[in-house]
């Protein structure tokens, strides 16, 4: 048995039983990240001896039975634009090299709090945009891992750590997911706190997960969900024990709107074909749902904020080195500063229009059935593929999971991603792991 293999929640109750140790996990991760880091890439920042330190505490704690959290002894990946008070955080540019904050971002606060050992920073691309970094696909070294928490996805996918943080504003978290095999979660907009982490959009940015399992996907995430004074869109409410009711039988079937979106026809063949098996896999529990004609401008709406959001949140980068950033980066910022008042207004109040409607067909369906991607992760390094299938739910804030059931022409992953009504993010992840269980079942 290699520990490297087993998901999260297994390796929890290990530890806890005294069946292995955190410093006997952790070193069979670093063996895995030494057989594979070559030729994958994942890391932008790796101490094995701050890996095994943390371990030989959490050794220590459980020996001497004291009280341990829900993640004691596991090792998680941090995407390199999250604060870390011992680790650099250079936010993937040239513009940052060497720069170690003072504080721990919360998502790291939390995750320490919680046991986790901070296993080192993963690659994120330039500025959590669109300019790639170093990684490559597990799957095929050939081909981009996504992005842009590239290296999150790429090392949860190798068996590097069973756990990783990322964030997404356009698909940076369901797009490699899906790309790289594994389960990305991007719970509904307000519910992890981004304090510490690189802004690029107060109205986009989310914190998501990559985890092997949905229950470890839940196991995280319940960990990270809660309110910070620190970010303003964190609410004081009741956190959703996301774990307790993923593991529970839905009252009822699920059923599923299927819905293909405006962007259906830059789905890849093999992906349209998987996808309409799907659907008739699931017969009468699936209903196809076309979006009303208002929908039709969502990813124009998504795109005009990102990028005039860039203009405010980059600016520092711009004055500091603005030739040292990628063309693609420069051309989004320009783009920004076209973008009037009137019409970024009008694109942030027209989520909540659209997020209601989203609201009102979860009083018939329990999810959203869509592509999480085009297909296969494209072949090629110079670019992290299309986020369009998540543009729309990023958009409107809601809570969107993506399972690797489906496989391409090439053999190559491709993602089935689940979307509900804000808030609801609990009944999603119930609803997908009886999905999961489903296709295993009789797929």
């Amino acid at each position: 048995m290699d520990l490297a293999d087993l998901g999260a929640s297994q390796l929890v109750g290990m530890i806890e039983r005294g069946e292995i140790t955190s410093t006997e996990l952790v070193e069979a991760c670093l063996a895995r990240i030494e057989a594979k880091e070559d030729a994958i890439g994942a890391w932008a920042h790796l101490d094995p001896d701050f890996a095994r330190r943390q371990a030989a505490h959490c050794d220590e704690l459980h020996a001497s039975g004291a009280p341990t959290g829900p993640l004691h002894g596991i090792p998680v990946g941090i995407k390199d634009i999250f604060d870390t008070a011992d680790l650099p955080t250079e936010n993937g540019t040239v513009l940052s090299k060497g720069r170690l904050p003072d504080d721990d971002s919360t998502a790291v606060r939390l995750l320490r709090a919680a046991g986790a050992v901070i296993m080192g920073k993963t690659v994120t691309t330039e500025l959590a945009v669109y300019s790639p970094g170093k990684t490559r696909n597990p799957h095929d070294p050939e081909r981009t891992p996504g992005g842009s928490s590239s290296g999150s996805a790429a090392a949860v996918a190798a068996g590097m750590v069973p756990l990783a943080i990322g964030s997404q504003t356009n698909g940076s978290v369901i797009r490699p997911a899906s790309f790289c095999g594994v389960v990305g979660f991007k719970p509904t907009h307000g519910r992890i706190s981004r304090a510490g982490a690189l802004a690029l959009s107060r109205t986009l940015d989310h914190v998501g997960v990559f985890a092997r399992t949905l229950e470890d996907a839940a196991l995280i995430s319940d960990c990270l969900i809660g309110h910070d004074p620190a970010d303003p869109d964190t609410k004081p409410a009741a956190a959703p024990c996301l774990s307790e009711i993923t593991r529970q039988e839905p009252p009822l079937e699920p059923r599923f709107a299927f819905v293909k979106s405006p962007v259906w026809d830059r789905a890849e063949p093999d992906a349209q074909e998987a996808f309409e098996e799907l659907r008739e896999f699931l017969g009468d529990q699936c209903e196809d749902v076309t979006l009303p004609d208002h929908f039709n401008g969502a990813v124009d709406n998504l795109r005009k904020i990102m990028c005039a959001d860039l203009v405010r949140y980059l600016s520092g980068y711009v004055a500091r080195g603005e030739d040292k950033l990628s063309d693609v980066l420069r051309a989004m910022i320009e783009e920004g500063k076209s973008v009037t008042a009137v019409d970024f207004n009008e694109c942030v109040d027209m989520r909540v229009h659209l997020a209601g409607w989203v609201k009102s067909l979860g009083e018939e369906f329990d999810a959203i059935l869509t592509p999480a991607t085009c297909g296969e992760a494209p072949k090629g390094l110079d670019a992290t593929g299309d986020p369009v299938f998540c543009s729309t739910w990023t958009y409107l804030g809601v809570p969107a999971v993506t399972l690797p059931l489906m496989q391409g022409a090439n053999g190559m992953p491709i993602g089935v991603q689940l979307v509900s009504a804000r808030n609801d993010d609990a009944r999603l992840l119930r609803t997908a792991r009886w999905l999961v269980e489903k296709v295993a079942a009789e797929g």
